[in-house]
């Protein structure tokens, strides 16, 4: 009996205490096996949330603020804060945060730049967060305005690498104008814009896309490839935002995520599959699977589906629409879906055609989202995807041979 219940025992620590092994090693990882000797001797300022952890599921805030050699002095919080409890859009106050004492200072408030008076005493900015590897992302937007502040202030600035859980070989959407540049698309980079935050940092700085130079270090990964989405990393993944609760959230956020700024339909936000369906009262199920699969897109399957959200678009409704299905991911156009579904959606009921019904109020962060307002004009003439096509991808080939100098990974 004694001997059954040890090996019960046994079964259960290794069940739940000891985590899976992982191939890959993230920035924060390989800066401890470095024994954090790039910081060593120097006030730290951390760019972090809930994502930044390390291979034993650790808060980054805690790693480095535990280590004997670092000086942690201040946090910086992005969108969502840094310990994640912020909704989306909230704007987040100053505080102090209630584990280790450290200040924390926001990045989402009533400034998006780290001021000269935030980085008073800091020698090094370090960035730590997971990202989805899509322009409208807010995290990299503040990593780049962090940089151009560190660069201001002589302060050096360190990013933790992550992996881009879309692979590093995804590149899709024309690139963000002039007259569109915004939070949701600070930088001229294509919309899926296939890099890490380490690589993206890396030619931001030597591509003068921030206007001054920083001090730049990027602590790499360890066995990532350009082929991994995030399923291969054997990575935990912690939420990056409420609504990206599981790592497969990344690849559906570009498929529907520029058509629900306009708030025309549910994309499912509100519901349990956020950015992976589209329904409204009056759409036909089945009506708009059948002519979607008509399409025959590479990769991506329609099913048909009745839904009533939680809140958001459509809460407390019932509601007919689709279920986006990946067949084969590396295949799909994760960006052309929701173009496909608007055009859809203009065929069965040509009076619900989407920039005939969607709130005008909502068409300028549209635009930012899309980086140009050149796409929303030109499809609202026939309401069909091949009309804007070629402009959407009109800067993918140029922009991959630019970003080729900036590999860290094959």
């Amino acid at each position: 009996m004694k001997i059954t219940r040890l090996l019960i025992a046994i079964a259960f620590m290794l069940a739940y205490s000891i985590l899976p092994a992982q191939d890959v090693d993230t920035g924060i990882d390989v800066l401890k096996e470095q024994k954090f000797k790039i910081l060593e001797g120097k006030r730290v300022g951390l760019i972090t949330n809930p994502t930044g952890f390390d291979n034993t599921l650790k808060y980054t805030i805690d790693v480095l603020f535990e280590a004997p050699n670092v000086k942690l002095v201040a946090l910086f919080g992005p969108e969502h804060g840094v310990r994640g409890d912020v909704h989306a859009g909230d704007k987040i106050d100053n505080l102090t945060d209630p584990k280790t004492g450290i200040p924390v200072l926001s990045l989402y408030g009533a400034t998006r730049k780290p001021t000269p008076e935030m980085l008073k005493g800091i020698d090094v900015l370090v960035y730590d967060i997971q990202d989805i590897g899509c322009r409208s992302f807010t995290y990299i937007s503040t990593m780049g305005l962090a940089m151009q502040a560190a660069a201001e202030n002589n302060i050096e600035f360190v990013v933790l690498d992550r992996p881009n859980p879309l692979g590093g070989n995804r590149v899709e959407g024309n690139l963000a104008e002039d007259g569109f540049i915004s939070f949701v698309s600070q930088f001229k980079i294509p919309y899926l814009y296939g890099l890490t935050s380490g690589e993206l940092a890396m030619m931001l700085n030597e591509e003068n896309m921030l206007g001054i130079k920083c001090s730049l270090k990027v602590v790499k990964m360890e066995g990532w490839r350009r082929d991994m989405t995030f399923d291969k990393t054997g990575l935990q993944w912690v939420p990056s935002s409420p609504h990206i609760p599981q790592p497969i959230t990344s690849l559906f956020y570009p498929v529907s995520g520029i058509l629900g700024e306009l708030g025309y339909i549910s994309i499912g936000v509100g519901y349990t599959i956020p950015f992976q369906m589209f329904a409204a009262e009056w759409i036909d199920a089945d009506a708009l699977a059948t002519t979607l699969n008509s399409y025959a897109i590479e990769g991506v399957y329609f099913r048909p589906m009745h839904v009533k959200p939680f809140y958001a678009v459509g809460v407390g409704k019932n509601l007919q629409g689709v279920q986006v299905h990946l067949t084969n991911e590396q295949k799909a156009p994760l960006t052309d879906i929701q173009f496909y579904v608007m055009q859809a959606l203009a065929e069965l009921s040509p009076e619900k055609a989407v920039f005939k019904n969607a709130d005008p109020k909502r068409f300028r962060m549209f635009d930012q989202v899309s980086g140009s307002d050149y796409i929303r004009l030109k499809f609202s003439e026939r309401h069909r995807f091949e009309d804007i096509k070629e402009y959407w991808y009109k800067d993918v080939e140029s922009f991959r041979k630019l970003s080729k100098k900036y590999y860290l990974y094959r």
